[in-house]
């Protein structure tokens, strides 16, 4: 039977059409939305997350890399929009961010339910499900806490005031002085809050030094660490302040001044791999990343949130190729493929720590991935201190 003109028209133009919509999958890109706050009262710790995108690779394993980026003001309920629209209208693989606890925990309940892996940049609780696909980047208060409070137990501190955010960041360090301080015999005497966008916190502080406590942790980040440590100063208070792995920054240094000098900081080791040994699986990551960050953003920008983002891209590069073996980019497999692979690629060393996620354990950090540091002359200095067994 002779095929007419018009049916061999159609049929070529079907064939056609078939072959070029199984090549657009099988080249289809890796969409990752990521959200962060350039403006608002966490941009000090978005902004160095942003910067960090500029040392993202182009692809994954033969798989182009199309980032979308949004600024959520550090507002949950901007990130939440922003997620959704990751989920419904960019149809993304993947979701990066945010910089705060409270946004995190947001984007957290929208990548559950749309079941698309998340990579949280601040540290995170995990429950109602968020465990399930959220991965959490920097180090849990618990984890790196503890170098904090076991530093005060060798040096005698029996009291100590706290002040933190009003949120969920300051009630998470809160809960750790309450509970495992408590257990290691430190006394909270004081619990003074302050918002992430307040200017002065000369009340809190004034009932601090009242409480004549041996030592002061300050449960804040970014730039608004700095706001208790320099009126602590200027207020008379001499003890020794302790602060977290939200404060490490050279912005913070330069805020404080003076006022920075002597204090104590939980870190990750990006911000001093060149005084890791060569034996440590950090020390590389952190190189790597430092020496290109600051290449290109100047000496002594080097900064814990950089590290975050960098080492999200660590885990995707490990990840990613296994995840291609049985789905491609664009679908619900690819999302629960990826996930798979997140939790079983095993060790990913990163900058931040070795990373180590499971299906039950998506904190995925272990003590490698935590130091201790002071600030002498201006500068970061890793102190000698000895962890117990």
């Amino acid at each position: 039977m002779q095929i007419k003109p018009l049916a061999r028209a159609t049929a070529l133009l079907a064939t056609l059409v078939a072959a070029s919509t199984l090549a657009t999958a099988a080249n289809a890109d890796i969409t990752i939305g990521v959200t962060l706050s350039t403006t608002g009262p966490t941009a000090a710790l978005g902004v160095p997350m942003k910067n960090a995108l500029d040392l993202w690779p182009k692809e994954i394993a033969g798989e182009k890399l199309n980032v979308i980026f949004l600024d959520d003001a550090g507002d949950p309920t901007q990130a939440t929009t922003n997620a959704r629209r990751f989920v419904t209208d960019d149809k993304v693989d993947v979701i990066v961010g945010s910089d705060n606890t409270p946004t995190n925990i947001a984007i957290g309940g929208v990548a559950a339910e749309a079941g698309v892996p998340h990579f949280a940049c601040a540290p995170t609780p995990l429950k109602d499900g968020r465990e399930k696909w959220t991965f959490v980047m920097p180090q849990s208060v618990p984890l790196v806490g503890q170098i904090l409070l076991d530093h005060m137990k060798a040096n005698n501190v029996k009291t100590v005031g706290y002040i933190g955010f009003s949120d969920s960041y300051g009630d998470l360090w809160a809960n750790l002085l309450k509970g495992k301080g408590a257990d290691m015999g430190l006394s909270m005497v004081d619990d003074e809050r302050f918002a992430r966008a307040d200017t002065s916190v000369s009340g809190q502080v004034l009932k601090l030094v009242a409480a004549k406590p041996d030592a002061i942790l300050v449960g804040a980040s970014g730039a608004g660490a700095a706001l208790p440590q320099v009126e602590l100063r200027n207020r008379g208070y001499t003890g020794p302040i302790y602060q977290t792995h939200g404060a490490v920054s050279f912005a913070f240094i330069k805020i404080a001044g003076p006022a920075a000098e002597g204090v104590f900081m939980a870190s990750g080791p990006v911000m001093v791999p060149e005084a890791q040994p060569d034996s440590a699986l950090t020390k590389k990551p952190g190189l790597d990343l430092d020496t290109a960050y600051e290449a290109k953003f100047g000496p002594n920008t080097r900064t814990q949130f950089a590290g975050h983002i960098y080492d999200s891209m660590l885990v995707l590069e490990a990840a990613v190729p296994i995840a291609l073996k049985t789905a491609k980019p664009g679908t619900p497999e690819f999302h629960a493929a990826l996930k798979h692979a997140i939790e079983t690629v095993g060790d990913v060393p990163a900058s931040q720590g070795v990373y180590h996620f499971t299906e039950t354990d998506h904190q995925g950090l272990d003590q490698r991935a935590r130091v201790l540091l002071t600030v002498k002359d201006g500068k970061f200095q890793l102190v000698d201190f000895e962890l117990p067994k």
